[in-house]
């Protein structure tokens, strides 16, 4: 197992970005959590398996209904956290 954090920039808050990342999380074997921060941008974090993180950040940027609203994104490796069950929308 794997983890990822993802930071997405653009008009990623207000728009269903965190309901959109946890209802494509439901088509993976993947745990995480998706969170807006102060900044505007939104915050994913994904623990899994390599590929099943790769194909979600694919779908999530370039094929979901929201794609159109991200203007940037990085990605980093992180330590997965035993204490993450499921996927959670935070803040």
């Amino acid at each position: 197992m794997i983890a990822r954090q993802t930071i997405y920039e653009g008009r990623v808050q207000g728009v269903g970005f965190r309901y959109s990342c946890k209802e494509l999380a439901k088509g993976y074997d993947l745990t995480g959590s998706v969170e807006n921060l102060p900044d505007g941008t939104v915050k994913l974090i994904l623990q899994g398996d390599e590929e099943e993180i790769n194909e979600y950040l694919k779908d999530l940027s370039e094929e979901s209904a929201l794609s159109h609203h991200i203007k940037g994104q990085m990605t980093v490796v992180t330590e997965v956290d035993p204490e993450i069950k499921g996927f959670q929308i935070t803040k």
